[in-house]
Parts: structure tokens; C-alpha cells; sequence
């Protein structure tokens, strides 16, 4: 896959949920059948692999984040349902047991 967004290739919002990614992607797919559009669909299918799965979907948010604005910020704009994994799991947790 290219350095593309995979949440613009899918058309969804950065806090986009599991079944929305899924209803993007079969939209898409519908768009852009791999019989006919065998390029278009290798983004799309590229694109939904990086997003369902929730570590993945985490690492490409950060990775796609404005440097200058604050880990703590973009943190704030997701749901508080979301599970973080990594070094910066600790952020989110310590984040939470404050509310």
C-alpha cells in the first residue's frame, strides 16, 4: 500500500467504529468490483486490512497525526472504548481512571 490514508481510500472518520469501517469497505466494494477494477480494489481491500484490525487501525492514526499537535489531544477525539497497546497504552489508561 502506498503512504495513503486508509481511512480516506475508505471514506470513513478517524474515530470510525468496526462496523462502520465494514459498511465503508463492502461500499467500496461494490464500487470498485475486482473483476473490473482490479487496482482500485487492491487499495480498497489494502485499506480495510490496515483498519479492522484495532492495533493496526491505533498505529496508522498516530502515524497519520499532525506532528505538532499533542498525543493527549488526539487521544481525547477517540472513544473511550478503544484499546490502546503498545508504549503509549499507559497514556490512555491513566487518561480514563481520571474520568
Amino acid at each position: 500500500m502506498t503512504n495513503e490514508d486508509p481511512r480516506q481510500v475508505l471514506e470513513v472518520e478517524a474515530e470510525a467504529g468496526d462496523e462502520e469501517i465494514r459498511a465503508a469497505y463492502l461500499r467500496k466494494v461494490k464500487e470498485y468490483p475486482p473483476d473490473r477494477s482490479p487496482r482500485e480494489f487492491e487499495r480498497v481491500r489494502d485499506a480495510y486490512e490496515m483498519l479492522r484490525d484495532p492495533r493496526r487501525r491505533t498505529r496508522s492514526l498516530l502515524l497519520a497525526a499532525d506532528p505538532k499537535q499533542p498525543l493527549a489531544a488526539l487521544l481525547d477525539g477517540l472513544k473511550s472504548k478503544r484499546q490502546f497497546t503498545g508504549p503509549d497504552a499507559w497514556l490512555a489508561v491513566s487518561r480514563e481512571k481520571k474520568t
